[in-house]
Formats: C-alpha cells, structure tokens, sequence
C-alpha cells in the first residue's frame, strides 16, 4: 500500500514539475493558444539573420525580441479568425501555389525544393510558411476586400488631381515608420506618443539610419523590414502621405501625419522615372466548380475533368458553362472574363493562363474562389492608354484603401483580443 501510494505521489510530482516547466516557457497567451519561449527565440534568430543578410543593425534584443513577439500575436490572432471563419487550404492548392512560385522563379517544383534545401530552408517550413501567407491572405481578402469599393467619381477625381503629376513616370521609394496609439486611449498616453515621434523625426534628421530606426521604434506592420515600403508610383502611395510625398526632395523627413491608428512619419529614400509600358490583353473564360457541403475538392476536380473531356469530344465550352459555372456573372456569357491584364487577376489563375496557348484548355486548378477550367482565345499587344490608365488608377486606389483599413484592422482586432504577455521575459 505505502508503494502504491509513493508512485502515486511521485507521479504528480513529475506532473506538476512538467507543467511548471512548460509554464515557464510560456511568454504569451493570446486567447486560448500560447506562444513559447522556443518559438520566439526561433523566429528572432531568422529575423536577425535577415536584418544581417541586408546589412541592417538590429536593436537591443529586449526591443527585438518584443517585436518580433508583436508580430507572432497578431498572425496567432489572424490564423484563428481564420479558422473560426472556416478557412481551409488543401493540399492540392498548397502544391499548385508552390508550383506557381517555382514557375515564376523558371524553376520545376523538385527544383525549386532543391534550391531550397541549398540555402538552409526545409521545404516542408516553407510550405508551412505558404500555406499561413495563403490562410491570412483569403482571410483579409474576406473581412476587408470585400467592404472595399471605387467608384467612378473617385477615378475620375483622380485623374483630374493628380493625372498630370506623372505617376507614370515617376516612382517613389519611401520609407515608413508608425508611432501607434490605441483606441481610446487617454491624453497622457497621446502626448507620450507624439514625443516619442518627435524624438524619432529629431534622430532621422540628424543623421541616423532609417532602417535602423524603423525597426528600433516603429509599430508598423513592416517594422522588421526597416519599415521599407518599397517603390511606389504615385497612385500606390497611401493617400495619407500623398500630399507630403510630391513635394519632398530625396532624403527629406516629412513633418508627422496624424491618423487613428497613430504617428506616422514618412522618408523619400529615392525617386526615378519609368517608360511607358505596352499592354497585353487576354480573352479568356473560365467554368469555377465551387466546393461546399456536398461538393469536395476532388469532385470538383473529377466534375471538370469530365467537362474538358466532353469538350474535347465537341461539345460547346460555352453552353457547357452556362450550365455548370458556379460563376455567375461570366455563366451568362458563356464563362467569358472578356480582354483582361496583367494583374486583374488572382496569380495561380494568371499564370496558368499565360502558359496556355490559343484555344488550348487547362487542366483543372484551384484558386481561393474553387477549381477553374481555363480557356484562352486570343491575346494581343495594345496601347490601350486611355482605358488601362483608368483601370490602373482604379486597382491603385483599391490598393490604397485595402492597405490603409488593414492597419486599422488589425489594430482593432490586436486592441479586442485577450493578450497576456509575460513581460519579465523580453
């Protein structure tokens, strides 16, 4: 009996050891998940390696370390909006992704893999990595893009503003640093924040690195990119900054920008000027099998199989669209998408489109919006000025306004969710 009851109680007292041990591991709770020690230390040392790689000085570890922390937060509270919203990524579409990104790279998928593994990645962490970028870009693409619209008005006003400036000859390179405030936050808080922003705009001014800086102090989503907001025409450049942007020399620090999401302050790294660019055009048409309760991926997939088989017999792509396509604007006219251009849509539909030749049929692929059959029936080289300009400022002005309400977004959504950071470890 005093045996039996000696294992007993050594039992639990392994146990509780174990708990206490992986307690202290522990240095966030974000809802009902945790973050571990080891995956931060993790993703700090890629971090590290890639500011060194691009001759970037990191900061103190302790301010890394809680940079890094932030972004594994927010990307934990992404994945399990997510996954309560039902986002799912197949296998086959994770393989048709990466194969997308090999083609684009001019390599085969098992060379890719090969030039992978040289430099140190294992194929099934960048698959792992992929198939998060994948889950979070649908995610956004559901609970903003979807609110987003352009109306003509805006196009139009637009182009009479700000078409003869020249955004298409001129390209910005700016640089972004942001000093966050939280919603409702009190005037003390505020005022520590705007000095916080004085004294940056101060150090940027008398000579300290942008990058540097940026990646020291910024809240910014490209914080660890050294807040880097790359080249720019000027229809790209959130509308926040372009009133500053068009009048800033190279090298100058623009004065703050206020907005609810906090400081913001602004370098023109570079500018440059691009030629003119000829368009091509594709017509092309589609039938999209959805999946759902009833359909799964590889009934989809069977479904237009069977399809391309029967139009390879002679039956109408057409009538056969009408009848089948879970797209129903394009359905009406026959699965037509009409002459469309680099960039209006989504990337693995795209490039499976630019592989085909005239009249050829794809095998069946599969985007965020199900599993396409894709035909294509001419393409041409235009000079569709006119047209394209306006369909470019369109796109551009979307993309400013998806990019200003994601940093809104994700604030709220890091503001309402119930974090608990164990600080004595950063």
């Amino acid at each position: 009996m005093i045996k039996i009851v000696s294992v007993i109680l050594c039992a639990l007292l392994t146990s509780f050891v174990v708990k206490a041990e992986l307690l202290g591991q522990i240095v966030a709770v974000v809802e009902d998940e945790i973050i571990l020690e080891s995956e931060l230390s993790k993703e700090v040392t890629v971090i590290s390696q890639r500011l060194d790689e691009n001759k970037v000085t990191a900061p103190p570890i302790p301010i890394l370390r809680k940079q890094v922390l932030e972004r594994l937060i927010v990307e934990k509270l992404q994945r399990q909006l997510a996954e309560k919203s039902g986002i799912r990524i197949s296998n086959e579409m994770l393989r048709s992704s990466a194969q997308d990104i090999a083609r684009r790279n001019d390599l085969t998928l098992d060379e890719f893999r090969q030039e992978l593994e040289g430099q140190g990645i294992g194929f099934k962490s960048f698959q792992k990595n992929l198939k998060n970028e994948i889950i979070i870009n649908q995610l956004r693409a559901r609970e903003i893009g979807t609110r987003i619209k352009v109306t003509d008005r805006e196009v139009a006003h637009y182009l009479e503003t700000q078409g003869e400036i020249g955004e298409e000859k001129i390209q910005y390179h700016l640089g972004h640093i942001l000093v966050s405030i939280p919603d409702a936050a009190s005037s003390s808080i505020i005022a520590k924040a705007l000095e916080k922003a004085d004294t940056v705009i101060a150090e940027l001014r008398g000579g300290a690195g942008f990058k540097q800086t940026a990646v020291a102090y910024s809240d910014g989503n490209n914080a660890l990119k050294g807040g880097d907001l790359g080249w720019r025409v000027i229809g790209k450049v959130p509308t926040l900054f372009v009133d500053k942007v068009i009048k800033m020399n190279k090298g100058d620090v623009a004065e703050l920008i206020r907005s609810p999401s906090g400081y913001h302050i602004i370098k023109l790294i570079d500018l440059k000027g691009i030629g003119k660019h000829i368009v091509t055009k594709t017509k092309v048409r589609h039938i999209l099998i959805k999946t759902n309760e009833l359909i799964n991926d590889e009934d989809a997939k069977n479904r237009l199989k069977i399809i391309k088989e029967r139009i390879k017999d002679g039956d109408d792509f057409a009538i056969l669209a009408r009848s089948n396509s879970d797209d129903k604007g394009s359905a009406l006219k026959g699965g037509s998408l009409g002459w469309v251009g680099t960039g209006d849509l989504v990337p693995l539909f795209e490039s499976t489109m630019k592989g085909l030749k005239i009249n050829e049929i794809s095998d069946p692929i599969q985007t965020e919006f199900g599993w396409h059959l894709i035909q294509v029936l001419e393409r041409k080289n235009k000079d569709d000025s006119v047209a394209h300009k306006k369909a470019r400022v369109r796109k551009e002005i979307r993309s400013q306004k998806i990019e200003e309400e994601t940093e809104l977004w994700l604030r709220r959504l890091r503001d309402e969710a119930f974090v608990n950071i164990k600080l004595e470890r950063l």
